[in-house]
């Protein structure tokens, strides 16, 4: 049985001047408010260039079909939270798990503001997530996350890390999903201490870091080995093992 094509999601060309790049963000103010509204099911680009109040032709210079909408609309979400997560996690001023507190928290609060388009995005998903387009945004987005087990935990092994890395993102995707989802209010994550420290155990849980540096500590208490400062609170080895 052949598989369905996959949709091309690239867009057709950039605009260059001022006027065609109102146009494309025209375009894409009024795809948010039809995805919100009517939701990824009937989502077309015919009910996308009649609220931008632009031709279909228009439209279709810019992107192919819904699918380059959709996905481009994905796209700026995506790189927006990145640049607001790389921001917190490479803030060195602060300790490894303060960052993760505080980028789980950012995150979160991030989808109750817009609970409504993230779920619609979320539903869209399944109609470009295998195009190359989506897998290399994918890749760069996780970069942050490996960067920072990378440092947190520089002597574990590196496919390890790799699997920490993937257990921050899936662990923020499922709790961002299920927050927005369940329609919470901003202010009640900001003002809920809890909300934040429940994240961020589950997400240190996930990582094994407890179990890891309980290793470490246990180790440590042998006069043949040296202890330092690690990464989320626990203890160093002097020297690094393998990688």
């Amino acid at each position: 049985m052949t598989s369905p094509a996959t949709p091309r999601i690239s867009t057709r060309k950039q605009p260059k001047q001022e006027r065609s790049r109102h146009l494309v963000a025209a375009i894409l103010v009024a795809a948010g408010r039809v995805l919100a509204r009517e939701g990824a099911r009937r989502f077309t680009a015919a009910r996308v260039a009649e609220e931008a109040g632009v031709s279909v032709g228009s439209l279709y210079q810019y992107f192919p079909n819904k699918e380059a909408i959709l996905f481009r609309l994905q796209a700026d979400e995506w790189r927006e939270t990145g640049g607001l997560l790389a921001g917190i996690l490479a803030d060195r001023s602060l300790p490894p798990l303060d960052r993760l507190r505080a980028a789980v928290s950012a995150f979160v609060r991030s989808e109750c503001e817009e609970a409504e388009m993230r779920v619609a995005l979320g539903d869209a998903e399944p109609l470009y997530r295998d195009a190359p387009e989506a897998r290399r945004l994918r890749v760069a987005v996780t970069r942050t996350a490996r960067a920072f087990v990378r440092e947190t935990l520089p002597y574990v092994p590196a496919p390890e890390r790799l699997v920490a890395a993937d257990i921050i993102m899936m662990s923020m995707t499922a709790v961002g999903k299920q927050v927005s989802e369940a329609g919470y209010a901003p202010a009640a994550i900001d003002d809920t201490d809890l909300t934040r420290l429940g994240c961020a155990r589950v997400l240190s849980s996930g990582l094994g870091i407890e179990q890891h540096n309980a290793r470490i500590v246990k180790q440590s208490s042998s006069p043949a080995a040296g202890a330092g400062f690690v990464g989320m609170g626990g203890y160093q080895r002097s020297t690094p093992t393998s990688s």
